[in-house]
């Protein structure tokens, strides 16, 4: 392609973001987790079709195309338009074999038919909140800085968490946090919002967090993480559907798998790793599926210091069998053994 355009949701374009003198460059704060043991499992090559299900700001993308060299092609998708604007900038040495698509991995197999993609080589999926989400206060997923309570990851759904806070129920509020958040102090957090918010709407994420320290007893707020960070999960969970359809999203994935592909997931929390480590066992417990990760990757201490939300990270990676019929073929044979 000569330039790289957006498909789905109005056929958007990525424009180049604009970094005004002074300000952060948002590509700068994102830092790919687990980058070099996601290429070691997806063991990209030349003449590959590799998808990245959640493609942020490219940072593994490029990784991947640099790694595979060759006229390796790339499928780049992500919920949130912002992303692929920065993703198009950053992959722009390689517009000429990146295809970007504003959707949901979940919508996978349409995104693949509409490419005229049957087979893959690798997908890769970074689940969960990215970093630009979280560094920019405009987009409401950070309890650390004030912002509009909004945590959505595609900004043209219209459902926010402000909408959630507002108008569910206590019992529905009390469900998500204790599901979602594993918060012990869900239900009086619920209370404590049903009454706040019939003294004034809950708008913004500092006032989300006021309530919330009310809520925690002082001798559980000096514990643990910020007192904030689960209720926090679980609202962003609940808006973005992050758990919704997910493992049948995998399976659904590794089916669109060449022989000897791959499909490498990165999840930061309890509910995602639990999901992905029962899609692949059913998988490989079906037949024509390998579970290359025993257990799942985690970074090091090195990486751990030098980008602190890497902490939470866990890879896992799954390979078709070489050899499996699955109609027709796509490019690969098997990738070198290393699982």
């Amino acid at each position: 392609m000569d330039d790289p355009g957006v498909t789905g949701n109005g056929g958007r374009r990525p424009d180049c973001t604009e970094v005004r003198p002074g300000s952060r460059d948002p590509r700068q704060s994102h830092v790919p987790v687990l980058l070099q043991e996601a290429l070691r499992w997806l063991a990209p090559r030349p003449g590959g079709r590799y998808v990245d299900g959640t493609v942020g700001a490219g940072g593994h993308a490029r990784a991947l195309l640099e790694a595979a060299g060759g006229d390796v092609e790339l499928l780049a998708i992500d919920r949130d338009p912002e992303a692929l604007r920065l993703a198009a900038e950053r992959l722009s040495p390689f517009r000429d074999r990146v295809r970007f698509v504003h959707g949901d991995y979940r919508d996978l197999d349409r995104i693949l038919d509409e490419a005229g993609w049957v087979r893959v080589d690798g997908i890769l999926l970074d689940l969960g909140v990215s970093s630009l989400q979280l560094d920019d206060p405009r987009r409401g997923f950070s309890y650390q800085v004030d912002g509009p309570l909004d945590m959505r990851m595609d900004p043209t759904q219209p459902l926010t968490a402000a909408d959630l806070v507002n108008r569910a129920s206590r019992q529905e509020l009390a469900d998500w946090i204790r599901r979602y958040g594993e918060e012990r102090w869900a239900g009086r957090i619920a209370d404590f919002i049903v009454a706040e918010r019939q003294r004034r709407p809950i708008t913004t994420t500092g006032h989300l967090v006021e309530v919330i320290k009310a809520a925690i007893p002082a001798g559980a707020r000096r514990q643990g993480p910020h007192p904030a960070r689960r209720t926090f999960q679980a609202l962003r969970i609940v808006v973005n559907r992050e758990l919704e359809g997910l493992e049948e999203a995998l399976t659904r994935a590794a089916h669109r798998l060449a022989p000897g592909g791959r499909l490498v997931a990165i999840s930061f929390h309890s509910l995602e790793d639990r999901a992905v480590k029962q899609a692949f066992r059913q998988l490989a417990a079906r037949g024509g599926f390998r579970v290359l990760t025993r257990k799942p990757v985690r970074p090091g201490e090195e990486e751990v210091a030098r980008n602190s939300r890497a902490r939470s990270a866990r890879l896992r990676a799954l390979a078709r069998e070489a050899g499996v019929g699955v109609g027709e073929p796509g490019k690969a044979g098997e990738p070198d053994g290393d699982g």
